[in-house]
């Protein structure tokens, strides 16, 4: 069992059966969620060698910010389900590791408080949000706003929720809202809520590519957009001005049918081709994971359900632990493969599980 396995079982021991639920659960059959993970365990490593590595340097540049190891946190909402300090906690274990946060819209911390908490921690922080459209473009407006005011260095659009997905846990439990205690805070105070309301999470199949237009034309912030899968969408959003483009499949949460987010990285990494950077979320659990996915073109990864279970398990530590256990495996990898720095992993080394052996003309060479 591996130490992120070993916080998985600790976190469901400590939590909620319905909030662990939530949390681990994905859409439908959770096809696409098991795919996620079996994705990368089909895949393996052709390392490098004599490659004069005794120096590492696993910082990557993303968007102006610099992140100490190619490894995010992505946006997971509600962490006070988790812990009483929630994003909080979360923030500030990102800042001590020297990575980027991406908060979430459906946090429940203000994202004035989640950005001030890992500012505390170390003035350069790297906090992102992430964000929705809403039906209300007012509703978008002020977000965006509210994320720039509150110090956010960069945006994270999802895109892949014209309509939520059919989460079969969520139906099972009957869990479709918080604790009274709990709220969506960056909802709170905006256009059509009463003083202190806030509004529910809204989707809509109506957005288009002339809605992501006006967000560009609202800020000066790097705009990343998340849930791209299929690569000519992914030349879209670059044509049509986005900073970065991330794949992912919503941790298996909306499209059942869907891949895992490994297997639609090199189409979308050979489409962007090198024009803006590309991350990747869903299902990384080790360092060999990231250094796969470096390998097939992305710059960096997000991690969501691990950060939850360091939450759940150990608070603000067990995020920090979470993270500093990825940065150890993946330096390991990166040495075990020839790398002084991810962009020495290149596609070349990856080969799957199933790598055919050598043919007849292969092996006659083999003697020589």
């Amino acid at each position: 069992m591996s130490r992120i396995e070993e916080f998985h079982d600790r976190a469901r021991a400590a939590l909620d059966r319905v909030h662990y639920d939530y949390y681990a659960g994905g859409c439908g059959a959770e096809t696409a969620l098991a795919d996620n993970e079996r994705a990368f365990a089909e895949l393996a490593l052709l390392p490098r060698v004599l490659r004069g590595n005794d120096r590492r340097d696993t910082g990557v540049a993303l968007l102006g910010d610099r992140a100490s190891l190619p490894v995010v946190v992505s946006p997971t909402a509600f962490h006070r389900l988790a812990h009483p300090d929630g994003e909080r906690a979360t923030a500030r274990a990102a800042a001590r590791a020297g990575t980027v946060l991406v908060t979430s819209m459906a946090a429940t911390v203000a994202v004035a408080d989640v950005v001030a908490a890992a500012r505390a921690v170390r003035a350069d922080a790297a906090v992102w949000f992430q964000v929705s459209f809403h039906p209300d473009d007012d509703v978008t407006t002020a977000l965006v706003r509210r994320a720039a005011k509150a110090g956010c260095t960069a945006l994270v659009v999802t895109v892949d929720t014209p309509v939520f997905g059919r989460r079969t846990r969520d139906e099972r439990n009957g869990f479709h809202d918080l604790p009274p205690d709990l709220a969506p805070e960056n909802l709170r105070d905006l256009p059509g809520t009463p003083p202190g309301g806030t509004l529910p999470i809204a989707m809509s199949p109506e957005f288009t590519w002339r809605h992501l237009r006006r967000l560009r034309d609202l800020t000066h912030l790097p705009v990343v957009l998340k849930g791209v899968l299929h690569p000519a969408d992914a030349r879209t959003a670059v044509d049509e001005g986005a900073d970065a483009v991330w794949v992912s499949n919503h941790g298996g949460r909306q499209l059942d049918a869907a891949p895992g987010a490994v297997r639609a990285l090199p189409r979308v990494a050979a489409a962007v081709a090198g024009r803006v950077p590309v991350l990747l979320d869903g299902g990384v659990r080790s360092g060999a994971d990231v250094a796969a996915a470096l390998a097939l073109g992305a710059t960096a990864v997000g991690v969501g359900r691990p950060v939850l279970w360091g939450l759940a398990a150990d608070g603000e530590a067990g995020v920090r632990d979470v993270i500093e256990l990825l940065r150890a495996d993946f330096d390991h990898v990166l040495a075990l493969c020839g790398g002084r720095g991810p962009a020495d992993l290149t596609a070349d080394m990856v080969v799957t599980r199933a790598w055919p052996p050598a043919g007849p003309d292969e092996r006659a060479g083999q003697g020589r």
